[in-house]
């Protein structure tokens, strides 16, 4: 019995490292909107989009960061596809070497994709 409960918690300590890899994020603003999960497969797919296509990093005065507001002459631009899903809804924004995570309707970055 007690080589029974000692496999059963390892079991579940195995399978709750699998959750820890999935970053949830709530949307800073808005009433209704859905949580947003990044799966790490699409963490890579990112990161690997930004440097085949060359993106260049725009330049602003301040830092962009999470929960600020994106000035009006930054260009947002579409999310591919295939970042997944969840993501289709957002826009996003390549600056200092990192990829944010726009919500289009207020300009709010939502998320930093590291």
């Amino acid at each position: 019995m007690k080589k029974l409960l000692l496999m059963s918690a390892a079991a579940l300590l195995m399978s709750t490292g699998a959750f820890a890899q999935t970053t949830t994020i709530a949307p800073t603003t808005g009433a209704g909107h859905a949580t947003v999960q990044i799966e790490p497969q699409y963490r890579t797919r990112i990161h690997s989009y930004i440097t085949e296509h060359k993106i260049r990093p725009v330049q602003t005065r301040e830092k962009i960061v999470v929960g600020a507001t994106v000035p009006s002459e930054v260009e947002l631009e579409v999310v591919p596809p295939d970042w997944g899903p969840s993501l289709t809804r957002y826009r996003y924004v390549y600056s200092g070497e990192r990829v944010m995570l726009v919500d289009p309707g207020t300009r709010t970055v939502v998320q930093e994709i590291d």
